[in-house]
């Protein structure tokens, strides 16, 4: 199942098919949350099924915004920018993807939104072409 998903995602060239793309984010960023929640309602036994259902759906749907917003931003970013291998793209959606979390937390404290976009950004910044947004510092002992 997780290799029919992301073959879903990979075969879609970048910058294409937006509204695809969108869909296969968001349903790995679902299965991602939906084994999250599993965890948490096994590992920290619900008082009651309602709790356990709202802490499921809480996990479940966040991850899946998350994955539909990083989707469609980084679809969107590679079409507007026209350059579909840039890492920048992903770089761009992560800090979308950030946004909804940092949301979602509720905190009020823009340093932690802030950190959230910006930890989902760097995570991102190693895309399917492997390249990094800077390059990695010489070795001082010229290896």
């Amino acid at each position: 199942m997780a290799k029919t998903v992301l073959r879903q995602y990979w075969d879609i060239p970048e910058g294409t098919e937006c509204h695809r793309k969108t869909y296969a984010t968001t349903s790995i960023g679902g299965a991602a949350g939906l084994v999250v929640s599993a965890y948490s309602v096994a590992l920290k036994t619900p008082t009651s099924f309602l709790e356990g259902v709202a802490r499921t759906g809480r996990y479940t749907f966040t991850a899946a915004a998350i994955g539909a917003i990083f989707g469609l931003t980084s679809c969107i970013s590679a079409q507007v920018r026209e350059k579909p291998d840039d890492p920048l793209n992903y770089l761009i959606g992560g800090c979308a993807g950030g946004l909804i979390l940092g949301a979602r937390k509720n905190t009020g404290s823009l340093p932690v939104r802030g950190s959230s976009r910006g930890w989902l950004g760097a995570a991102d910044t190693q895309g399917p072409t492997g390249k990094q947004l800077s390059p990695s510092p010489p070795s001082r002992w010229g290896h």
